[in-house]
């Protein structure tokens, strides 16, 4: 599902739609979705359609559409340090964006009941951290992604703050669901055609709001095996962080700092920073129509009911942008942003190894 908001040409311009609509109304999620271009996600064959409010799916390899997600970012009310599951994980893509928000002492799980779908998106996550600068402007909570089949999660796992599932839990479930969530906590998940957001308020008590209705796949139901015994899903062990990561985080954080004042230091002396690069205009909005038929998809732009009145204002319109853009000189792509943190690890005097550790924090 999706079609709420308009295409874009890159990431950032899905992102502007996405606030536009009032999809995206945080900053700090509007950081992470910013932070990890949706594209990265897509098998190169369909990156044509990654800015597009749609859903996804080629084999087992699915994303929800950009106005779900960002519906779901916003319900989950993330913060540093805190635990989240994502029942049904898939490409990784949800979850490096929470991964972002909750920072190096925050807990990031996810449970996926199809393997070559983890390999993916454990290919993804570390695509992601090799070559996307975004990594650098946050301490990342990786996630950790296990097989199996969400509905047989061990019963003596930990409880969490947050809680997501991104498959349809039928009503036989909803109890189940509830019982991994901590006290205080969130789960958000797709409940009868709605998107709904559970809050737990107390050991047995629940406070319930309806986000928006929706079409989700139902969660597969589990498979028992020949002698009648689940499966069990066992979760990874909640970690204390060792010496040497916490001396990583805090000499980055230091690094930061310096950055920072540097940063102010240059704006003092009236240095102004570089104008950003403006965005065209955004033209009005037009409805997307997805019809499925014998397994096979067709796309249908509709026009919206204005569009018959306004027309001709319309096409005057757009004959007058053209003509004002062909007038003004023709402008420079904007250099990609200096990653002033990689700079400075890099010049560093330490071993070669070490920057690396500062910068990647984990062998590779």
């Amino acid at each position: 599902m999706g079609g709420a908001v308009s295409a874009g040409e890159d990431n950032d311009e899905l992102i502007d739609n996405l606030k536009e609509a009032r999809y995206i109304r945080t900053e700090l999620v509007e950081q992470a979705f910013r932070a990890i271009d949706r594209a990265d996600y897509y098998l190169e064959e369909f990156k044509d359609n990654a800015y597009k409010d749609l859903a996804w799916k080629h084999g087992n390899i699915h994303l929800s559409a950009p106005c779900i997600y960002s519906e779901v970012m916003e319900a989950l009310d993330l913060q540093p340090g805190l635990s989240f599951l994502n029942l049904g994980s898939g490409t990784g893509y949800l979850s490096s964006m929470v991964g972002l928000i909750l920072g190096p002492f925050g807990v990031n799980h996810g449970v996926e009941l199809h393997s070559d779908v983890i390999e993916y998106a454990k290919q993804k996550l570390d695509f992601f951290i090799k070559t996307n600068d975004s990594f650098d402007k946050f301490e990342f909570c990786e996630p950790s992604f296990v097989i199996g089949n969400c509905l047989e999660i061990s019963p003596d796992c930990t409880q969490y703050d947050r809680v997501y599932c991104g498959a349809g839990v039928q009503k036989e479930h909803e109890d189940y669901m509830k019982s991994l969530l901590k006290v205080g906590g969130i789960l958000v998940m797709p409940l009868e055609e709605k998107l709904i957001k559970i809050t737990r308020i107390g050991p047995s008590a629940w406070e319930t709001k309806k986000i928006l209705a929706v079409s989700f796949a139902p969660l597969i139901q589990p498979n028992h095996t020949d002698s009648g015994k689940s499966r069990l899903v066992h979760l990874p062990p909640v970690a204390v962080r060792s010496l040497q990561d916490l001396a990583r985080i805090a000499i980055r954080g230091t690094i930061k700092k310096i950055i920072h004042q540097e940063a102010l230091g240059r704006a003092g002396d009236g240095l102004k920073s570089p104008p950003r690069f403006k965005r065209r205009r955004l033209r009005r909005r037009r409805m997307e129509t997805i019809v499925f038929l014998d397994k096979k998809v067709f796309a249908n732009r509709i026009s919206s009911p204005f569009d018959d009145n306004n027309n001709c204002e319309d096409m005057e319109e757009e004959r007058l942008e053209e003509e004002e853009e062909e007038s003004k000189p023709s402008e420079l792509k904007p250099e990609p942003p200096i990653n002033f943190l990689r700079e400075k690890v890099l010049s560093l005097p330490l071993p070669d190894p070490l920057k690396y550790y500062l910068l990647y924090y984990r062998e590779k």
